[in-house]
């Protein structure tokens, strides 16, 4: 297994188009529910074990071989906010890109064909962790990391936050990337149905409000 395949994927430079988005971070500042660390801890904490779990097992399910276009249709089900499938799909075009030219598949190419106007990226990440020779283990750290990352990478310069503390926050919640991405992965192994929906409604009904805003620093 090609281990290394996973830094490369998970490397906030792949070019896969996360770096514009905040994972709901900045309508939690405008909001004032996101001020300092602390308040950067317990968001990020909240997305790790709820939209964040229920994506890094649809990568995972990804990865261990399920259909991808059923999955995508389990992630439409898992995530009611329009403007967050519209997100979803839009980075899983971006990342499909990145993914067929790093890592060319004959899966990548026929998910590509068969959904062009793209699908969710949790859904492409696992394929292309299969690509690269991962597990689904390795998609389901790579989603888990990306669900607290981003929005701390996005607080650092929404609040001039300290970059350390950021760091700080996402060392410490270490353990807990490890406790969902071995839930996510066990449960690829069983059905599509079976998969985990756990839903943050806070953060759907702030990316509703956030798609209508006229300016704005990240995209969600």
């Amino acid at each position: 297994m090609n281990r290394a395949a996973l830094l490369v994927l998970a490397d906030g430079r792949f070019p896969a188009g996360g770096h514009a988005h905040s994972g709901g971070a900045e309508p939690a500042v405008e909001a004032g529910r996101v001020r300092n660390a602390e308040d950067l801890a317990a968001f990020c904490r909240g997305r790790l074990h709820t939209a964040g779990l229920a994506a890094a097992a649809l990568a995972a399910a990804a990865a261990h071989g399920h259909d991808p276009l059923a999955l995508d249709e389990a992630a439409d089900a898992r995530t009611p906010s329009p403007a967050l499938r519209a997100v979803a799909r839009k980075l899983g075009r971006q990342l499909m890109r990145a993914a067929r030219a790093t890592w060319p598949s004959d899966e990548l190419d026929a998910l590509a064909r068969a959904r062009p106007r793209g699908v969710h990226q949790p859904v492409v990440l696992g394929l292309t962790a299969r690509a690269a020779g991962l597990g689904p283990e390795d998609a389901a750290y790579c989603v888990a990391y990306e669900a607290v990352s981003g929005p701390a990478t996005a607080v650092v310069r929404l609040l001039s936050l300290n970059p350390f503390e950021a760091t700080a926050v996402l060392a410490r919640l270490a353990p807990e990337l490890d406790h969902v991405a071995g839930l996510a992965a066990a449960a690829a192994a069983g059905s599509i149905d079976e998969l985990p929906a756990a839903s943050a409604p806070l953060l759907d009904i702030a990316a509703e409000a956030h798609a209508a805003r006229p300016v704005r620093l990240f995209a969600s």
